[in-house]
């Protein structure tokens, strides 16, 4: 039994000093984004791709994190964070931060990547500097498809600034009325969403080029506003944009009906206070003056940008056809070696454990499961949590027809999911339409664990299915995310997952469990326990060792934790994809801890947990999850971590998925005991490894080598490839060659065995 916890061993480590604040860390994991963008070696929409991502990441940080600081401050709060940052500090931290990633941002655009993409021959041209011809269509595309769509909105003394919507791109206007004795006004110009924001110019008649040139919906209005004031000088012309607070505000207890809550409070989000204005570079200060004061924001809330001030406008241009070879090749999921299509899934469930590692095997063994449930005489019952799928959902879809087919079908929706809160109260409505049992949790708690159970009458007893994930039920992200996936029919987690949805559904007490690690009940208390028997165990001088693998972590008591566990001699290594607020290498801190964070093509979303000692002295363990080690996760979700128990499937873990990470040397960046990060250079003399390229070959051979397997059962001789021809020793005997006089008979003969050699290499 491990040692219990024993938290008067922790003040020590509390020092303000030994911690990261978590909005800069956050910060500086966007900054790592950004320099994959910055990356000459990625392909050039590749990039692109890379700094839409940072504006988006941005802008969910403002919608939030931001908002809530601003609350704080707004409150007159002084409370600190564990780096010892008050709201103010930590306010004005954030903005120098931001400030620089902004400026980051718009030099990568302007110096490199849209030269590039003009290069490439992809063009943003500036409407005044396009060929009469071109100029003309512009404007009758303006007036016929874009003018009439248009709503100008008047703001002065009888028209009072209009509310916009959150993260919509505007235009201001500053008009001097003729009319009115030369008085000047404003007018909004907000760009519809319904229109594109690219427009493609047409091309030129008769030309085969490649080439395409495009005008921003943005430009195109401010170039041609002058049409919606007949009558006026239009004497400037400013786009902004408004990013409001969009957290949503509910009273779980209060709520008579969460779903017509939640419903009310999503049409709240855009007329949340107003958080960051943004504004061109050339935007003059009285109009700044004029926002400032119309918003109710201040100076240390404006951000100016040299380039577009909405990079995701720019995401189409992506998906370009003409232009692939200006992104990473299209990677398609490989299936599982250890599921054969020919058979039953559950049949091969029940023989053994299977673990999927996403995107690089197939995430269709998870929908399959899904619909095989649906559609099988045998299966009694589905049970599910759902906190993110994809639109158009086969797995939602399956679930209603397995009700349909009269299983008894139960879903676990999540309706407060951040930012997927409309589409899972979309999902649930269908579900229960179907006559789904539709449950949304359990009061002041989200579900974000993956959990899909199925009850099936099997041919000697009723026997449970169990499918437990890192990641979500969504085949749309399941192949640009890497997550991991556990199919098991093995008694002591079924029987717990099914004790658990009793808990969840049935408002039951949780009475604990053995092998599953669940939120908010007991997550917490046995990670410490699991620390603690690594420290007991280096201590007692015996190997001791912990590997995480997360996408953010941040609660103190762990990370407090982590450094008694450095100090006691436990080698640690945590592969941190986004927020860490734990410093290594620490003198007499954490010294043995390293921590790395790897940004790639993928986005790493697996959690994964490595005890040498998780079992008892010499027992390592491994652990998956939805959790990661951050407050909300250990208390405020519903989470679950589940262990690996196939020796096999652990050892592959232990082998093969944590070392590619932890010796990634492309895309892999260490943390560095002042909270920087600096990307890791590869080793002298040695090939640079990189995690995800290593994990797509890895499936690549083993989709070949099953396929060999295959060929070799239906008799088909597999010859391997052949060798580079050495060149031919010369012979003791020299061979005579046909004279050029000999005759043509004699020189076809000489040819021949020639001949023979290479059609018989081509065939092979």
């Amino acid at each position: 039994m491990a040692a219990s916890v024993t938290p008067s061993r922790l003040p020590s480590f509390s020092c303000p000093e030994y911690f990261s604040n978590r909005e800069l860390s956050w910060l500086d994991f966007n900054q790592r984004v950004l320099e994959e963008a910055q990356d000459p070696s990625q392909p050039l929409l590749e990039r692109l791709h890379f700094l839409c991502i940072v504006s988006s990441n941005l802008d969910e940080f403002f919608e939030v994190r931001v908002a809530g600081i601003k609350q704080q401050i707004e409150s007159e709060s002084v409370d600190e964070t564990i780096d010892g940052a008050t709201p103010r500090s930590g306010f004005k931290a954030i903005r120098e931060r931001t400030l620089r990633l902004v400026d980051d941002q718009s030099r990568l655009w302007n110096e490199e990547l849209q030269p590039g993409l003009e290069k490439a021959g992809i063009h943003l041209p500036h409407i005044a500097h396009l060929p009469p011809k071109d100029k003309d269509w512009a404007r009758h595309y303006f007036r016929e498809e874009v003018l009439p769509v248009l709503t100008p909105l008047a703001v002065d003394s009888s028209h009072p600034f209009p509310h916009l919507l959150n993260k919509s791109h505007n235009l201001i206007a500053t008009l001097h009325r003729r009319q009115d004795g030369g008085r000047e006004s404003h007018a909004i110009v907000q760009l519809p969403r319904t229109l594109d924001r690219l427009i493609e110019l047409p091309r030129k008649e008769g030309s085969d080029s490649k080439e395409r040139s495009f005008l921003l919906l943005g430009s195109l209005i401010a170039y041609f506003i002058a049409e919606l004031f007949p009558g006026d000088e239009v004497t400037s012309v400013c786009p902004f944009r408004i990013t409001r607070n969009s957290d949503l505000y509910i009273d779980e207890e209060e709520a008579e009906n969460l779903l017509h809550t939640i419903e009310e409070e999503l049409r709240k989000r855009n007329r949340g206070n107003a958080v960051r204005l943004e504004v061109r570079d050339d935007c003059p200060p009285e109009i700044e003056k004029f926002l400032m004061r119309s918003l109710q924001l201040a100076p240390e809330d404006i951000y100016r940008h040299s380039g577009p001030i909405n990079f995701l406008h720019l995401i189409p241009l992506r998906g370009l056809e003409e232009f692939a070879h200006l992104r990473d090749r299209p990677w398609t999921p490989i299936p599982s070696v250890e599921i054969d299509p020919a058979l039953s899934l559950f049949d091969q469930i029940r023989r053994k454990d299977i673990l999927l590692h996403h995107p690089y095997e197939s995430f269709a063994p998870v929908v399959d499961f899904v619909e095989a449930a649906a559609v099988d005489s045998r299966v009694l019952a589905i049970k599910m949590t759902l906190y993110r799928t994809s639109g158009n959902s086969p797995i939602v879809a399956a679930l209603i027809r397995a009700s349909e087919n009269g299983k008894q079908v139960t879903v676990l929706v999540e309706l407060k999911a951040r930012f997927d809160e409309a589409n899972n109260i979309s999902w649930a409505r269908q579900l229960e339409e179907a006559g789904v049992h539709v449950v949304y949790g359990l009061v002041g708690l989200k579900t974000h664990c993956k959990l899909l159970h199925v009850v099936r009458r099997d041919e000697d007893r009723i026997r449970f299915y169990t499918h437990l994930g890192t990641g979500n039920y969504h085949p749309g992200t399941a192949r640009f995310y890497t997550d991991l996936s556990l199919f098991t029919s093995r008694p002591a987690l079924t029987r717990e997952v099914a004790t658990l949805f009793n808990v969840l559904t049935g408002l039951c007490r949780f009475e604990g469990i053995q092998h599953l690690l669940v939120a908010p009940f007991s997550l917490l208390f046995q990670l410490k326990e699991k620390i603690h028997a690594e420290i007991e165990a280096a201590r007692a001088g015996k190997p001791a060792k912990i590997v995480a693998k997360m996408n953010s972590l941040v609660d103190d008591e762990l990370i407090r934790l982590l450094y008694e566990a450095s100090t006691a001699g436990v080698k640690i290594d945590l592969i941190v994809r986004g927020i860490c607020c734990l410093r290594p290498g620490i003198p007499g801190v954490s010294e043995n801890i390293r921590v790395f964070s790897v940004i790639g093509r993928f986005l790493e979303h697996s959690r994964i947990f490595s005890f040498a000692n998780g079992d008892g002295p010499g027992k390592p363990q491994i652990y998956l999850g939805s959790a990661d080690w951050m407050p909300r996760n250990l208390r405020r979700r519903i989470e679950v971590v589940f262990p690996i128990l196939d020796p096999a499937l652990a050892r592959r873990i232990e082998t093969e998925i944590l070392p590619a990470y932890l010796s990634d040397r492309v895309k892999s960046r260490e943390l560095l005991p002042d909270g920087t990060h600096r990307r890791r250079q590869p080793e002298p003399g040695k090939k640079p490894t990189q995690a995800q390229l290593t994990f797509r070959e890895l499936a690549r051979r083993q989709q070949k080598a099953r396929q060999d397997e295959k060929r070799e059962a239906k008799g088909i001789r597999i010859v391997p490839a052949l060798a580079p021809e050495k060149p031919a020793k010369p012979a003791v005997k020299k061979s005579v060659k046909p004279s050029a006089k000999a005759p043509a008979k004699a020189k076809k003969a000489a040819a021949k065995p020639a001949a023979r050699k290479a059609v018989s290499r081509k065939k092979r």
